[in-house]
């Protein structure tokens, strides 16, 4: 609990509003299962925001889109403000060595601390000889009040309107934060609980929406919740109970080399253009007019995915100032992977960040009352939150 925060006035009936936000925890994904169906008959689907969980998570936390929060995905091409130029004479070293997943990791742990970030942080698999052409864009940690590039979050709310609240630490296990959340609702002071809950997307990556590991996941939940329900009900005279995500997976069919296909080209990364492969985008900043042309061209030929244009982008909330994370966007279709990438070097069966006209992109709302004003996106989320809290 934020400790700091003025308690709830002991001569009002006590209420609490609990928010568990379960990751990947799509529309699709729930479709034909059953879960938590007598304790949260309010059911409805929320869509989603263009990008992976570093763009989904600030808009359900700030109620804006990309554009304005400023979070999107985590790299973007900046020389003159890249903190990781040291890096670069890593790329001397063999790739067999600095890819392997143990090495990646503990370098952006030391990374990490050393610039003392406090939000995600992740190197993936940029690779070491280009690592100076990029910066990174969630260096603050999101779940605390000033954790946005831009806007304010529900945090920063909470705290100026002295409200108890509850956030889980998302640096620590389910179960942690379960036992957490218990241990504060069992004190009766907090007004509004967040509680995060992320391997959900993790399981849906490894096995798909199809597996029966998600339904024995899905099983632990309820069990879990049900026991979060029994704490809560037992201090509090009212429990609403809020279930949520920030969007779906779509099962992988094919594998796109869409690197490949560029540096087939012949033109010269950091010279000619400059890119980074997420899992399902190719995004590029050009450096003369003849890259741009043949790798436009080249894109256009691609019957995997398409370039999206401005007027889409603007539509989608992604037109950024500058051309932040890139020039060109290239978006492979739902069921697509692009492998290798900058992201991972190994196939998976499950993926998210496609379009959010696709099905599988659509996230969730659970509930056991009647969700205030109407949420259809998971930007409505933030207002919900607000609505709940009182912020």
């Amino acid at each position: 609990m934020r400790s700091d925060l003025t308690l709830m006035n002991n001569d009002q009936a006590p209420t609490i509003s609990l928010v568990v936000f379960i990751d990947a925890l799509g529309w699709e994904v729930l479709k034909g299962r059953r879960f938590m169906e007598a304790r949260l008959p309010f059911r409805r689907k929320l869509r989603s925001v263009f990008g992976f969980s570093s763009a989904c998570i600030p808009s359900i936390l700030t109620g804006l889109m990309p554009r304005e929060h400023r979070h999107w995905s985590f790299f973007y091409y900046s020389p003159k403000t890249s903190p990781f130029k040291p890096l670069r004479l890593l790329g001397w070293l063999p790739r067999s060595l600095v890819d392997r997943g143990r090495v990646r990791n503990a370098i952006s742990k030391l990374i990490k601390r050393l610039y003392r970030y406090t939000g995600y942080f992740q190197l993936y698999n940029i690779p070491f000889k280009y690592v100076d052409k990029f910066d990174y864009c969630e260096k603050k940690d999101l779940f605390v009040p000033g954790g946005m590039n831009g806007g304010e979050n529900i945090f920063d709310h909470l705290q100026r309107a002295g409200i108890p609240y509850h956030v889980s630490d998302w640096r620590q296990s389910e179960a942690i934060n379960l036992e957490s959340l218990k241990a504060d609702l069992s004190q009766g002071k907090i007004a509004f609980a967040l509680l995060y809950m992320a391997s959900m997307d993790a399981l849906l990556h490894e096995v798909g929406k199809g597996s029966p590991q998600v339904d024995q996941k899905l099983a632990w939940y309820e069990t879990q919740l049900e026991e979060v329900m029994r704490v809560a009900e037992a201090h509090y005279a009212q429990v609403r109970l809020f279930v949520c995500s920030d969007h779906g997976m779509a099962t992988i069919h094919t594998q796109l080399d869409l690197m490949s296909k560029i540096e087939g080209l012949g033109l010269t990364f950091g010279r000619d253009y400059t890119a980074t492969y997420d899992s399902t985008m190719g995004r590029f900043w050009f450096h003369n007019q003849a890259a741009r042309e043949r790798i436009g061209a080249l894109l256009e030929q691609v019957p995997q995915g398409r370039i999206l244009r401005q007027p889409e982008l603007q539509q989608l909330g992604c037109d950024f100032v500058g051309d932040q994370f890139g020039e060109l966007i290239f978006l492979v279709d739902a069921g697509v992977l692009i492998l290798p990438s900058h992201m991972g070097l190994k196939p998976i069966t499950g993926m998210h960040g496609y379009h959010p006209d696709d099905p599988d992109s659509n996230a969730s709302l659970l509930s056991n009352v009647e969700p205030p004003n109407d949420p259809q996106s998971i930007t409505d989320m933030f207002h919900l939150m607000r609505a709940e809290s009182g912020a």
